[in-house]
């Protein structure tokens, strides 16, 4: 995720980093294994509010860490565990604006509403899958890439009846021209399939027809890893206030502003490379408002459900006001998707009047998920609402002092402390570990109640961590390809294979639809007509 620049943070890991392999790391990176523009009609609409639901045990001691499970080893799968997390209970067909924050989650969080756990898990699962489909194997000649097809990608990470699939991926870069690798993936005579710079970050998917009738709306959901390669770590640590505007990002107000180095790295693209050539943010909008458009051209209802951990959760926080701001969930007949942010384990993104804007003016929503011990939600910023209220906040901001953040939306914090599963350990890296998470998140009852286990195997925290109880019997970072991926061939060597090349440049219709956002400037008769049959 991300670091700030009055964070110094020297010891085990800092925001995601391979397993298997220690790297100097800033901000607990997670480590990928190897191997009033409001859209809501029928809900009621207001500010939210600063309230903070917490499952930190204030009234009564934490609860005795005497019942254990007798095992876990499990389905990986979502199906098999759905019924128990409350992932199919039905109830999402008439109540998912209600889970998407129409009422701020107001009564929803403290005791939890099974449903809106049940969503929780499942967002952030999809950006797990972004670590662990992530190729961050520095001697691959695909380093960088996503490891799996657009076509078999929730199969291929474990998550075989999502009822989601992949629409594109995205893919980012950077500015400062700094390989993200450690060696150099190509010889000058290879045909490249990567670049140095670009890498996977993330990826757009939308429900099945199947899924949209359960859920009650067609999704988009839109899904960001954290920190892994050298150029993130840059932008975790590049942490000045700039206005939005000075990135493209569309906004009136000059004294709306937001983190360097986050906005660089949505908004940097490089024209050298095939699958760069489009910033992430341009992947995003164009995807965003072709998918938009073709479903409420059907008369469909639809929302954009964005996710995101660590640096992919301030970049969840950036795409979401972005898509907001430009209006790319406002198809041409007007309907609107509302616009929802799912955020875990993320930094402050931007000032207090990013705040006000983000949360008044576009009416975005966004649940911030944390556990209390982690350092990421505790920075950027020196002047912030954990120190000073609101309206002192404003006036630091308007006097130009330096490092003025503010957190946005609304904040459910947990206690790794009080899972019976979990090591009492110092380790930066366990508690920023989106696993972890999302373990707490499945015992997670409300304030001062007993952790009780909903249906999420526990060994999943041990995927790229060493958290659960040894006594547990689940290794560490037990997530691993075969072999590391090495085969051997008929002569009797070792070595990585080729593998299919999955990854297809940009969609011939980026140009059109970015060009009806105002975004781009010229459209080619090619992606008109891809365009036009697309729609």
């Amino acid at each position: 995720m991300s670091c700030s620049s009055n964070l110094s943070l020297n010891a085990h890991s800092l925001l995601g980093s391979p397993a298997g392999r220690p790297a100097p790391r800033l901000l607990l990176p997670q480590k990928p294994p190897t191997g009033s523009h409001g859209a809501y009609t029928t809900c009621r609409t207001r500010r939210p509010s600063s309230h903070v639901t917490s499952a930190v045990s204030a009234d009564k001691a934490p609860p005795t860490k005497e019942k254990k499970a007798d095992s876990f080893v499990g389905d990986m799968e979502r199906g098999t565990l759905a019924e128990d997390s409350g992932r199919s209970d039905g109830e999402l067909t008439s109540r998912w604006r209600e889970m998407h924050g129409c009422n701020d989650w107001d009564g929803l969080l403290d005791p939890i509403d099974r449903t809106l756990r049940g969503e929780l898990i499942r967002y952030g699962e999809f950006s797990q899958a972004c670590y662990d489909s992530f190729d961050y194997d520095r001697f691959s000649r695909y380093a960088g890439t996503c490891k799996y097809a657009q076509e078999t990608f929730f199969k291929d990470v474990g998550l075989t009846g999502v009822g989601y699939e992949v629409a594109r991926y995205l893919y980012a870069t950077s500015h400062a021209r700094f390989p993200s690798f450690g060696v150099q993936k190509h010889n000058p005579s290879d045909d490249r399939m990567w670049s140095e710079t670009g890498t996977f970050i993330g990826f757009i998917a939308v429900s099945t027809d199947e899924e949209t009738a359960r859920i009650g709306r067609r999704d988009v959901a839109v899904a960001w890893r954290g920190t892994v390669t050298k150029l993130e770590w840059i932008a975790d640590i590049t942490a000045f206030l700039k206005p939005v505007g000075q990135f493209g990002l569309p906004c009136p107000d000059p004294s709306v502003k937001v983190e360097e180095g986050f906005a660089e790295l949505y908004t940097s693209k490089n024209t050298d490379c095939k699958y760069c050539k489009y910033s992430a943010r341009e992947q995003v909008l164009a995807e965003v408002r072709k998918l938009v458009e073709r479903y409420t051209g059907q008369g469909e209802e639809v929302s954009v459900t964005v996710t995101g951990h660590s640096l992919g959760a301030a970049l969840a926080v950036l795409c979401a006001y972005d898509i907001a701001e430009t209006r790319a969930n406002v198809s041409t007949t007007g309907a609107k998707a509302p616009v929802c942010v799912f955020s875990y384990s993320g930094p402050r993104v931007g000032n207090p009047r990013f705040r006000e804007r983000f949360e008044g003016d576009l009416g975005v929503k966004a649940l911030r998920i944390l556990n209390v011990h982690d350092s990421v939600p505790k920075v950027p910023g020196i002047f912030t609402e954990a120190v000073l209220p609101m309206p002192l906040l404003r006036v630091a901001g308007a006097l130009g002092l330096p490092s003025v953040y503010s957190h946005i939306g609304v904040e459910l914090a947990l206690d790794h402390r009080l899972s019976p599963f979990l090591k009492n350990v110092f380790d930066l890296a366990c508690y920023h570990n989106l696993e972890a998470h999302l373990h707490l998140l499945d015992g997670y009852q409300g304030r001062g109640k007993e952790f009780k286990l909903g249906g999420r195997d526990p060994a999943l925290v041990n995927k790229a961590a060493d958290f659960l109880v040894d006594e547990h019997m689940v290794p560490p970072v037990w997530r691993q390809e075969f072999n590391k991926g090495l085969v051997r061939t008929e002569d009797g060597r070792w070595q990585l294979p080729h593998r299919p090349r999955h990854v297809e440049g940009h969609p011939e219709d980026t140009d059109l639809h970015l060009a009806e956002l105002g975004v781009a400037a010229a459209v080619t008769a090619n992606a008109t007509a891809a365009a036009t049959a697309n729609v």
